[in-house]
């Protein structure tokens, strides 16, 4: 791989920390056995090869024969490059979505909104006209946001642009509840984890029939084209249609289930993520943390990256953010609030 290419994140792909944490240093690093793998990552020996038995499985590393360890006829390991990697973790990992059978579903329940004469709706002509729209709408928002959400993962600029407003909501009492889809490939963070940012309540389901959006429940905001968010939005404030939508989201939420407690695994840390996410939290540098673990500074990067992958989240603004929400860890204390 070229120096200063991308890494990509084996977690995201079902891999386990120690096998992406081992996948880095071989790209890093080179060709190594599995007793400098564990040198290098300040893991076990058997931490280790287990590491390298997952690569070599899912085609990541491969042993290179003439470079065997002089004393124990240990081969050196050298990494898959990620150009071919990620296409064959895509294909192992990818499900068939119905696209089509998708937004069949979508137009019916549009069309058992309206009566005869059509659907009573002011059309929002595309993307940037909905957001604005819902900007204004949610500035007078009272006490209730509900959403249906179709994404299986969002990107980290996604959740970053709905931050502000989801907090001014959050901020002014305003309950916050969303009905998604369980999380997908892995190219993103998952929906239970973004959610959890704001404190917005959640809860999946197999599959939703809509991606939805209903304000103090007399305003709904389905797209049009479910497939084309440039198509635009119905605004729709039809008391028996909004009625209608919010008894299908209230269907959703009695049958979806909350990842967060029972479908996905609590975060859990280990000794050494906790003590240096501590130490990081009451001020310590990399440098300072490592020093006084007695650890290298090259162990602290490469067990925080492994985290933020673990995690889903891209840099270490991030991971404070979801690890708090998920009360993963307490907040340091002595740190000023606000």
């Amino acid at each position: 791989m070229p120096r200063g290419a991308a890494v990509p994140s084996l977690v995201k792909w079902g891999l386990s920390a120690d096998a992406d944490l081992a996948y880095r240093d071989l790209v890093a690093f080179g060709p190594r056995t599995t007793g400098e793998l564990a040198r290098d990552l300040a893991i076990s020996g058997r931490r280790a090869q287990a590491a390298i038995e997952e690569l070599a499985a899912a085609g990541a590393a491969s042993p290179e024969p003439n470079a065997p360890d002089r004393r124990r006829r240990l081969p050196s390991w050298r990494p898959a490059a990620a150009a071919e990697l990620v296409p064959e973790l895509r294909r192992r990992k990818a499900g068939v979505v119905d696209l089509g059978g998708y937004a069949r579903r979508h137009r019916r329940l549009l069309d058992t909104l309206a009566p005869a004469g059509g659907l009573r709706a002011n059309h929002l002509a595309d993307r940037a006209t909905t957001r604005r729209r819902i900007a204004e709408i949610s500035a007078v928002e009272r006490w209730e946001h509900l959403t249906v959400s179709t994404e299986r993962t969002f990107t980290p600029e996604a959740v970053a642009a709905a931050l502000p407003l989801d907090r001014q909501l959050v901020a002014r009492g305003v309950q916050l509840r969303a009905c998604g889809v369980p999380s997908g490939n892995g190219e993103g963070m998952p929906p239970e984890l973004s959610y959890a940012i704001v404190g917005t309540e959640y809860r999946e389901c197999p599959e939703v029939p809509a991606k939805l959006m209903v304000i103090d429940r007399r305003v709904a905001l389905p797209p049009v084209d479910p497939l084309d968010l440039d198509a635009g939005t119905y605004e729709i404030d039809d008391p028996d249609a909004v009625g209608a939508l919010v008894n299908l989201f209230e269907h959703l939420w009695s049958t979806g289930i909350e990842p967060r407690r029972s479908g996905v695994p609590t975060i859990e840390l280990s000794p050494r993520e906790k003590v240096i996410l501590g130490l990081l939290a009451d001020g310590h540098t990399d440098s300072s943390a490592a020093k006084h673990l007695g650890i290298s500074q090259r162990t602290i990067a490469y067990t925080l990256r492994a985290l933020m992958d673990r995690v889903g989240v891209d840099n270490r603004f991030q991971l404070g953010l979801t690890l708090g929400a998920t009360r993963a860890v307490p907040p340091p204390t002595g740190s000023p609030e606000g």
